[in-house]
């Protein structure tokens, strides 16, 4: 019988350096995109897609997705004496109705493979979504985690999100060797870390979405650790390989890279357009910017 994808894995234990002094004290994940974190959106997108369970990967230093998830009397009692409903159902309903929180810390900094096998306890013998709150991708007609559940239930094997990327830039992600099965959708053949651009594969590269089959951690207890010293989840992935079929999905939509400061700001000019109450004075904003610069 096809098992349904339930648990979402969100690995937030990192110490996003790239922002510091931003993430001293406050997590990368909770970096506001106009008036929600990155860590809500990836929240939504997972429950969006169907995902009941929601298992935070965290260190001591992240209390504030906790909090972020958690109920908050004091300010839904003050929010409810003032009247203001529309926030107060903003605040209530951020978790929706049989949605589950979980967290779990991972003790050591061993990278992304090693913080997916602390939740092993949690997955069991499930099939999982991993998903990279830094990686926020509007999916546009349909959010990118749906799009590869889609291809999961037709196919019922393991499934990575996958988009092109500059030759130049294969030295900064996983990297697939794809055989092409039907539009969007490739076989992979092989997969390798950060190969530099003349050992490349392809320029189709990994990104911060996975749909995995428990037999995922069976490598991830096994295999030496990899690039930076770390237990790379690309290396256990290029092992399941041998003995599971997975397919990458070339995702529609539009993926923002926001643990870079460029890709961050770019998002936040993004949606602050799509923003049903600031799109048009923050339009009118960008112009007059514009025009200065091109006046100078």
């Amino acid at each position: 019988m096809k098992k349904t994808i339930r648990k979402a894995i969100f690995p937030v234990a990192g110490l996003g350096t790239r922002f510091l002094p931003a993430t001293k004290a406050s997590p990368k994940e909770m970096l506001p995109v106009v008036d929600k974190p990155l860590i809500q959106y990836a929240a939504e997108e997972a429950v969006a897609a169907g995902i009941e369970q929601l298992i935070f990967v965290t260190s001591g230093s992240k209390r504030t997705i906790e909090d972020h998830f958690d109920k908050n009397q004091e300010l839904e009692d003050e929010l409810l004496w003032r009247g203001k409903y529309n926030l107060l159902s903003m605040v209530k309903n951020i978790v929706p109705e049989g949605i589950s929180c979980i967290y779990i810390r991972q003790p050591e900094a061993l990278g992304l493979g090693h913080a997916v096998l602390c939740a092993k306890p949690l997955v069991g013998e499930e099939p999982f979504a991993v998903i990279l709150a830094d990686d926020l991708i509007d999916g546009k007609q349909q959010s990118c985690l749906s799009q590869m559940i889609n291809i999961y239930e037709k196919q019922e094997c393991s499934v990575i999100a996958v988009e092109k990327i500059a030759r130049t830039e294969t030295n900064n992600y996983g990297v697939i060797k794809p055989e092409a099965l039907y539009e969007g959708v490739s076989k992979i053949l092989d997969i390798v870390e950060k190969p530099s651009p003349e050992q490349a594969p392809s320029t189709l590269a990994v990104v911060g979405r996975y749909l995995l089959t428990p037999k995922i951690f069976s490598y991830l207890k096994t295999i030496d650790r990899g690039t930076g010293g770390e237990i790379q989840l690309t290396d256990a992935i290029a092992k399941l390989l041998i003995d599971e079929q997975i397919l990458a999905c070339q995702f529609e939509g539009v993926r923002y890279d926001c643990g870079s400061k460029l890709g961050y700001l770019t998002a936040t000019i993004d949606y602050a357009l799509q923003h049903p109450n600031l799109r048009e004075a923050f339009k009118e904003h960008l112009l007059d910017v514009c025009k200065k610069i091109d006046n100078k």
